[in-house]
């Protein structure tokens, strides 16, 4: 099973042959943002879903007590890369509230079930983040 850089190495090697299709058919991309505190590219392979033409991901990190590090990075700073499969392009990021994230929330939800689980073990709203292609 893929984790990690190695995930995101291969995926990108592969355009998404290798690394697209994850544990229990849960489909994912490859997020680029900018490091807040090096400006460095990061890079990281997120579970997600394509809803009204916008790519949907999740700040989970598991259900633990903070929020992963690329979601404090594109709150800094809101234009992303994204790969889907040999798809790249830009996308401003935006965390989705109130009606919209709960939509959102059940769509992902039905795709990785244990965001239901992670959002139990934390007191934090997990980020639900729309990435609008530019």
């Amino acid at each position: 099973m893929l984790f990690g850089d190695e995930h995101v190495r291969r995926y990108e090697e592969t355009n998404g042959e290798v690394g697209h299709d994850w544990e229990k058919g849960a489909p994912i991309l490859v997020l680029t943002t900018k490091g807040r505190k090096t400006g460095q590219d990061r890079k990281f392979a997120l579970i997600y879903q394509e809803v009204d033409g916008d790519h949907v991901i999740v700040a989970s990190k598991g259900g633990a007590p903070a929020h992963p590090g690329w979601y404090l990075n594109l709150q800094e700073d809101p234009e992303v890369k994204v790969q889907v499969k040999a798809d790249k392009f830009t996308a401003r990021a935006r965390t989705a509230s109130g009606d919209e994230r709960a939509k959102l929330w059940e769509k992902m939800a039905a795709v990785w079930p244990d965001y239901d689980d992670y959002q139990k073990k934390t007191d934090r709203e997990i980020p639900v983040v729309v990435l609008e292609r530019q």
